[in-house]
């Protein structure tokens, strides 16, 4: 029924908003949008998308080209995450 939920992020320290996304998308199988905002910086961004967000509001001191370039850092992880829940060993074997 929700379109978005959005998730606060208090300080970057503070990571329990990627828990929630994670049980909003596994557990709850949520399919809206889900963003994150707050002290949302662009080393984040990798985890934030594994964890389930589709949207961010960086901190205002962030740039958009950094967030791109983040984004693009790590071609795939070893394990497995809400957009490939098998872990590496998984897929290879498949």
């Amino acid at each position: 029924r929700l379109a978005l939920v959005v998730l606060q992020f208090p300080k970057w320290t503070d990571g329990r908003a990627y828990s929630q996304a994670r049980l909003l998308r596994s557990r709850l199988r949520f399919s809206g949008e889900i963003r994150a905002t707050g002290e949302v910086l662009v080393d984040m961004l990798p985890l934030l998308q594994r964890s389930g967000f589709d949207a961010v509001q960086l901190r205002d001191d962030q740039s958009l080209e950094s967030a791109q370039r983040a984004l693009r850092f790590f071609a795939s992880h070893y394990q497995g995450d809400v957009i490939e829940p098998r872990p590496l060993f998984a897929r290879q074997a498949a």
